[in-house]
């Protein structure tokens, strides 16, 4: 208990320090944020425009495929809010040595790299993707009870740690390559599939996207289990793979940390 407490007020310390040196730099703190809205309105846009020319896309009429569009832009705000600026600089920290500063800290290395740098700016987008959200489900034609809404933002959290665990996957190779950005920017560009319906793939693409590389988990399926009759299977599956993720996550950073030439040796 003792040491949740510890963690807790260490990442509030984080997202103090965040919005203090955010505000020293305010044009910055505003146009980060429009250049989000911005990308927001272009997804919706999109889809609203298939649906000129489609009565369905997936499966999937246009409220619901509004959900999915909410769901992944929440997504989106909540990787861009923890971790993506972390993810972003690990390859640095790797190849200058720096990421000596952060493994004689007395707390875990791999909290500490993945979520000293929060984005102020984008935790004010996480609140208009809400309200996104709450405009897509108020013209929902058919009521959601309160259970479905619970679980769809408990599965949301469950697919933001199953991104979070690719981004670091591939972001180790760092430690073994010594690139510039590790395989990072792969995930960013597989991460496409994961803007899509999971029902429009099909074939043997559609099993690797949901089950090795399950970037479909992110949004789409908290999306189905909204919009879909339950199907406890979904659940099953969700939660098996982000936590078999994580524990591989947790293997390859040790294993990765063995492999690091700090800046002293």
């Amino acid at each position: 208990m003792q040491t949740a407490i510890r963690y807790s007020r260490l990442f509030g310390y984080f997202v103090a320090f965040a919005f203090s040196r955010s505000f020293e730099f305010r044009f910055d703190f505003y146009i980060r944020i429009v250049m989000d809205v911005v990308f927001y309105a272009v997804n919706f846009t999109f889809f609203r425009i298939l649906f000129l020319h489609t009565p369905n896309l997936g499966g999937w009429n246009e409220p619901q495929l509004m959900i999915f569009v909410s769901a992944y832009c929440i997504n989106d705000a909540i990787n861009m809010t923890l971790f993506s600026n972390n993810m972003w600089q690990l390859p640095l920290l790797v190849n200058r040595g720096d990421l000596d500063y952060y493994l004689v800290r007395p707390v875990s290395s791999l909290f500490f790299v993945s979520l000293r740098d929060f984005a102020a700016n984008s935790f004010v987008n996480l609140l208009i993707t809400f309200g996104l959200f709450g405009w897509a489900v108020h013209r929902y034609p058919e009521p959601l009870s309160i259970g479905k809404i619970a679980l769809f933002f408990a599965l949301l959290l469950n697919g933001n740690l199953i991104f979070y665990c690719l981004n670091v996957i591939f972001n180790l190779a760092v430690f073994f390559t010594h690139s510039s950005d590790g395989f990072g920017p792969l995930v960013w560009s597989m991460g496409k599939f994961g803007e899509r319906p999971d029902q429009i793939y099909t074939g043997w693409l559609r099993r690797v996207i949901t089950f090795i590389l399950p970037f479909c988990l992110i949004s789409s399926f908290p999306t189905r289990m909204l919009v879909d009759p339950f199907n406890w299977r979904i659940l099953v599956h969700a939660l098996g793979v982000s936590i078999g993720l994580f524990c591989f996550l947790l293997f390859l950073w040790n294993r990765s940390l063995r492999a690091y030439s700090s800046a002293s040796s």
